[in-house]
């Protein structure tokens, strides 16, 4: 870690101005250093910090207003869902009052086939009653034993009969009722919806029919509250009227207050009888003697402004550490550009320094080149000379042997002229032999000289060549000497048993040849990679390594109008792969010029 932070140390803050006189420096880095910071966060921070308060209390009232909202649609949602549900009760009482007379009423077989009807249609229903104008229940279907009860001295019969007596001259004036949990004969929690219906002769009776509180309940207990929230039903003196999570059982007392009457849903904010902070949404169900009630903790709903909260604190945090990285990031690079510059200076003198250390070794290679060239070129015509006699002597000229073997020195003289022409092409440009070449042919010339040593230790050489590739224009000794160098090197990064690949296909543009030679040899480590073509670079220095292999085949490729790249991974292998036009273009740069540094 230490070792890691003083490569990334500014120089500046290693600056000790220890000159005097008109020497010493007028600057001091670190003070300059310091204050550009502090400055530039200030002005940075503080309008910052404070959009960010603006942003914070706008946001929770904004939230605080979405939440009371929320509640208020909710409850609105929920007093709509049943306001439906009982009226649609109530229309289907008054439906069966007016479609059958009394008579038909009356009849028990008919009741049951009606109470049968209303329980296909609209869910359950406990019971179905015919009760006439004396209060008498005279008909009655459903599990209990009330037939005959007498209903005239109940505060609900009472609570029709007006109605009845101001509408008695209207045949087709009914009245309907809808009563609060209560238990009454039945001895269990439930409602009674109760329609008043009255006839041309002027009297009156009434349809009666028991609801199980459980279907108000469901349609309660479907809503999403959370964890703290509750939703239930009380009448206008506060008992509660269905269940409740946290304020009482049915037919209790509410511990809270009833709200005041509103035609609309209203949202209060308050105390319970815990002393818990709570939000109250309430409205009363036109029709019924039901007030619908929604509570929900105060601190739950906070949670979602305090996650929001969380959300902008951890915004506002990383923007203060980005902007603090930036400006000292700035700050820094502004201090310490002097000594960057000084930096660059001095690798200007390394780069010049190691161009002219090339141009010697180019020099050098030239002459060891000329050098060698002058015997061969000895060897090379006294060889020929002799070919010549021995063609002419008849007892020579049938001796296959001895033309053989100076067919042999013949041959090696080209391959050693062939390898001071390289190291001339290294040293300065030469003129490119350019002919319509088939590539398969150079792919085999160069595989044909690692065939035997590939064999010898299992390594397996795939090749495929796509038979789309035409005939294309380059200098085919370069292109050889390039795939023979790039074998060479394979076989030798090869362990037993390797493979060895060369595969080459039309690019994608169909204007270039694409090659490529892969082996599953040791592999380059990653910081070898940029210096792997760079003359003298070696790995193999102990095993008789030059260097100069990738150097020259690279200078050969950008001869020849190509480009050459390299992947490679330590223990799984190398692929060098070759891009060459299809029209040939030389390379204009000068051979070598982009490989050095």
């Amino acid at each position: 870690m230490q070792n890691g932070w003083k490569s990334y140390k500014p120089k500046f803050l290693e600056h000790s101005n220890q000159a005097s006189g008109t020497d010493k420096s007028l600057i001091n880095f670190k003070r300059l250093w310091k204050q550009s910071i502090i400055i530039t966060l200030a002005v940075v921070l503080l309008p910052l910090f404070t959009l960010a308060v603006l942003d914070y209390t706008i946001s929770k009232k904004a939230l605080e207003s979405e939440l009371l909202l929320r509640s208020s649609r909710l409850v609105s949602n929920l007093r709509r869902n049943l306001t439906s549900y009982l009226e649609e009760r109530v229309f289907a009482l008054n439906f069966l009052i007016l479609d059958n007379s009394y008579e038909q009423l009356a009849d028990e077989n008919r009741l049951k086939q009606l109470l049968e009807h209303l329980k296909g249609g609209l869910g359950v229903w406990y019971d179905l009653g015919l009760v006439d104008h004396t209060g008498k229940q005279v008909n009655y279907t459903g599990p209990y034993n009330i037939r005959g009860v007498d209903y005239s001295g109940q505060d609900w019969y009472k609570k029709l009969l007006p109605k009845e007596q101001e509408t008695h001259t209207d045949s087709n004036a009914a009245q309907s009722d809808v009563s609060d949990v209560f238990l009454g004969f039945r001895m269990t929690p439930h409602l009674v919806i109760s329609v008043l219906h009255n006839d041309p002769q002027g009297g009156h009776y009434i349809l009666r029919a028991g609801l199980d509180i459980e279907q108000l309940n469901a349609i309660l207990s479907h809503t999403e509250l959370g964890n703290n929230g509750d939703a239930f039903l009380i009448n206008h003196e506060g008992i509660i009227q269905t269940p409740s999570r946290y304020y009482g059982a049915i037919m209790q007392q509410c511990p809270l207050p009833v709200p005041p009457f509103s035609q609309r849903t209203e949202v209060i904010e308050g105390q319970n009888h815990m002393g818990q902070e709570i939000v109250t949404s309430y409205a009363y169900i036109t029709g019924t003697p039901f007030i619908l009630i929604v509570v929900k903790q105060k601190d739950t709903m906070a949670g979602a402004w305090e996650s929001t909260g969380n959300n902008l604190l951890v915004f506002l945090a990383g923007s203060v550490l980005v902007i603090v990285a930036v400006v000292a990031g700035i700050s820094t690079y502004l201090v310490d550009s002097i000594y960057q510059a000084d930096q660059k200076r001095l690798a200007l003198l390394h780069q010049a320094e190691y161009a002219n250390k090339m141009a010697s070794i180019g020099r050098l290679s030239a002459g060891v080149a000329h050098e060698i060239n002058n015997p061969l070129a000895v060897i090379n015509e006294k060889a020929g000379l002799i070919k010549d006699l021995f063609t002419f002597r008849k007892e020579y000229a049938e001796d296959q042997r001895l033309l053989g073997l100076i067919g042999s020195i013949i041959n090696s003289v080209d391959r050693c002229a062939t390898i001071t022409r390289q190291l001339l092409s290294f040293a300065r440009n030469v003129q490119v032999n350019v002919q319509n070449i088939n590539l398969r042919h150079i792919v085999n010339d160069a595989l044909e000289a690692q065939i035997k040593a590939a064999s010898s230790r299992n390594i397996v050489i795939d090749v495929d060549i796509a038979e789309a590739i035409p005939e294309f224009p380059s200098d085919r000794g370069k292109l050889q000497q390039v795939l023979i160098n790039l074998v060479n090197n394979a076989v030798a990064a090869m362990k037993e048993g390797g493979r060895l690949g060369v595969k080459s296909w039309l690019a994608d543009d169909g204007a270039q040849v694409v090659i490529t030679v892969r082996d599953t040899g040791c592999g380059i480590p990653a910081e070898n990679i940029e210096k792997i073509f760079e003359p003298f670079f070696t790995t193999k220095s102990g095993s008789g390594g030059t260097g100069l292999g990738l150097s020259i085949t690279y200078g050969l490729v950008t001869e020849i109008g190509g480009s050459i790249g390299i992947e490679s991974t330590v223990g799984v292998g190398t692929t060098f792969t070759i891009t060459l036009p299809l029209k040939y273009q030389a390379d204009k740069g000068g051979t070598h010029a982009g490989t050095v540094g």
